[in-house]
């Protein structure tokens, strides 16, 4: 059955990953701005105004001829009026006057200067100068931040709050983002219980589902969970076709080895194109990656059903597929740590080894690997927040050595 008898490396694999993915990229669709959080934009955002849009006052106090001081405290100007942030009252500033202004009212003509109100006493229509600004100090001009005309936004980012608040800041109301994924999920095997039920010798709780559904939703999708597929190859062609002509992803758990009761590969390779199954990784050798030909036009991505392996997949090949069909530009966070202790790794293929990040008071960041390294300890990954990355060769990592980490 195995028509893919050599384990592709991981650099292979997530190659793969990224030319099938650009190759199903997620339609554009409009959507309102409220909505918009956490999506890929899809076009570029030209900025129609300035920002500011005028000059504005950074502070309350007053508005005045910076040239009137003399660059000495102690100057009294006369108050002619006041500027609150609003509409303009279109008030000008002469010799030797001063207008009261807010945080972000417009400046009157003349002024280039504003003075906080801390710094002033008044005195009817009258203001003391206490200290006296710099030039310019406290004024903020018109397009410093941005000028129309001027790219504010790249196609790829992604929507953070920020930059939400930049497109509402250029009076946008929509905006054109990729389509997220919808996404079905699946766990398989005869031996899973749903939480909640009692067990029968030989069988184990369905812990994969909520796993990968959390990890979806926490990446901005909304999944949606199958009931467990039994271990019966004609369920499983059923289900899977269904779910490939309703989906543009299809995630599975277990049933991807070389078991007897492991179908998905062999259907997969008789219905589907399979793009590769097996990668030198540890945790999740027998990933599976196919295109559904026949069994419809989602992806499939079919995770082995060790849990942490269900961690690492995901984050390590599943998550980067779902933000390329998106168009995001920029890849997830990778960082670099020191090992808090050393690590002796035994095997040739490329290791996902759970950790625990923490910062250091000189700055940099240390994290601790979890003992607990087989592909079945769950608890040690709850006790993690990070995969530390340990390339392709047996070697040993001293205490102190830098490597890559993947957080969560």
């Amino acid at each position: 059955m195995d028509m893919f008898p050599t384990r592709i490396s991981f650099d292979q694999a997530r190659t793969i990953i990224e030319r099938v993915a650009q190759a199903h990229r997620m339609p554009v669709e409009r959507i309102a701005l409220a909505r918009a959080h956490g999506h890929i934009l899809a076009r570029e955002v030209i900025a129609g105004i300035a920002q500011p849009p005028f000059d504005n006052s950074a502070m309350d106090g007053f508005a005045l001829r910076h040239a009137d001081l003399g660059g000495e405290a102690g100057i009294t100007l006369q108050l002619v009026g006041e500027q609150f942030a609003g509409p303009t009252l279109e008030l000008g500033v002469g010799a030797g006057q001063c207008v009261r202004i807010t945080t972000g009212a417009p400046l009157p003509a003349g002024a280039d200067t504003v003075v906080m109100k801390e710094n002033t006493r008044l005195e009817g229509d009258r203001v003391v100068i206490l200290a006296a600004p710099k030039p310019g100090q406290h004024v903020r001009r018109a397009g410093e931040d941005s000028r129309a005309g001027e790219r504010v936004l790249e196609a790829g980012d992604t929507l953070t709050p920020a930059r939400i608040a930049l497109a509402s800041s250029q009076g946008l109301a929509e905006l054109e983002v990729a389509r997220r994924p919808t996404v079905a999920v699946f766990t398989t095997g005869d031996e899973l219980v749903e939480p909640g039920l009692p067990l029968e010798p030989g069988q184990i709780y369905n812990s994969n589902r909520e796993q990968l559904m959390g990890l979806l939703r926490a990446d901005g999708l909304e999944p949606v969970a199958w009931p467990t597929l039994p271990d019966d190859p004609a369920q499983v062609e059923s289900a899977l076709r269904h779910a490939g002509n309703a989906f543009d992803v299809v995630l599975t758990c277990g049933a991807v080895s070389a078991g007897e009761k492991d179908h998905i590969p062999a259907l997969l390779q008789a219905q589907g194109d399979v793009h590769f199954w097996k990668v030198r990784m540890k945790p999740g050798m027998p990933v599976l990656f196919a295109s559904g030909g026949s069994l419809g036009d989602a992806l499939f991505l079919c995770l082995p059903g060790n849990p942490v392996s269900v961690l690492a997949t995901y984050l390590a090949l599943g998550r980067p597929l779902l933000d390329r069909m998106q168009g995001r530009a920029a890849p997830r966070p990778q960082w670099h740590a020191r090992l808090a202790a050393p690590w002796n790794k035994v095997h040739e293929r490329l290791e996902f080894l759970r950790g625990r990040l923490r910062s250091c008071a000189d700055g940099s960041l240390e994290v601790e690997p979890n003992p607990a390294d087989g592909s079945h300890r769950m608890r040690a990954a709850a006790d993690s927040d990070a995969l530390i990355v340990l390339g392709e060769g047996a070697r040993e990592y001293p205490a102190g050595a830098v490597v890559d980490v993947l957080p969560y």
